[in-house]
């Protein structure tokens, strides 16, 4: 177990530069690979010097693990391609799957979709900000890599000030795959973050538990057609009913 410090504290566990661009990586290909460092984050009030100081690794391209509305994720610019594969590396994840973006506005979620269904509208704003996922047509601006050549795009809009908070520092979305190694348990702490990441990424931001026991729910939508990807946080009937309404 982990001890955390207090809010908006750093702790480092090894001397580390702030300049390290990735977990594990340094100067000699001998020496051992640092643990992150874990930084305190609150989640109700996130600090905005925790908050700047986190954007400014991904604006480096880093991958840090941040806390959400359901399990940790992996942060990362998604138009960073050297970012997002490396995000493929530290969860140790098939290329051939797809990486969802998390935002913090239906209009920034619009905007990285193509040909948004009216379906779309009604369930964001019947479920955003919250537990779910929806599955579109991706804009032509988002890299194939993040989409696995797949044209679909996953957007996430959660609810989670300590996100919200964090994609405004940057000043666009991120990416939101869940911050464990392929396979393996989702992280509902930053404790089991660094359990399995701790010598894979710079930067862990501990908000606590989350609490979560779900992740979030997969809607798929195509035109006007629409299916369950994976039932979640959101039980299906509620989104049957968000469907039918008018």
């Amino acid at each position: 177990m982990v001890a955390s410090p207090k809010y908006g504290q750093r702790e480092s566990f090894e001397a580390r530069g702030r300049g390290a661009l990735q977990g594990g990586s340094t100067s000699s290909p001998k020496a051992k690979p640092l643990p992150a460092e874990l930084l305190r984050v609150n989640p109700i009030n996130p600090e905005t010097e925790t908050l700047r100081y986190a954007a400014d690794f991904l604006s480096r391209g880093s991958v840090i693990a941040i806390p959400t509305d359901t399990f940790y994720g992996l942060a990362a610019d998604p138009f960073n391609l050297a970012a997002v594969e490396e995000i493929y590396r530290v969860k140790g994840r098939p290329d051939q799957r797809a990486l969802p973006i998390l935002v913090n506005s239906i209009d920034q979620a619009v905007a990285l979709s193509r040909g948004t269904p009216g379906s779309f509208m009604r369930l964001a704003q019947k479920f955003w900000p919250g537990a779910l996922t929806l599955v579109v047509n991706a804009s032509h601006k988002i890299p194939l890599k993040v989409t696995a050549g797949t044209g679909r795009v996953a957007l996430r809009w959660p609810r989670s000030e300590v996100v919200r908070g964090l994609i405004e520092q940057f000043d666009g979305p991120v990416t939101g795959t869940s911050a464990n190694i392929s396979g393996f348990s989702s992280c509902a702490s930053a404790a089991q973050v660094m359990k399995q990441l701790g010598l894979r990424v710079p930067l862990v931001l501990d908000a606590g538990e989350t609490g979560a026991t779900l992740p979030s729910t997969i809607v798929e939508l195509n035109g006007d057609a629409w299916k369950i990807g994976r039932e979640g946080a959101i039980p299906v009937r509620d989104i049957e009913k968000a469907m039918k309404e008018k």
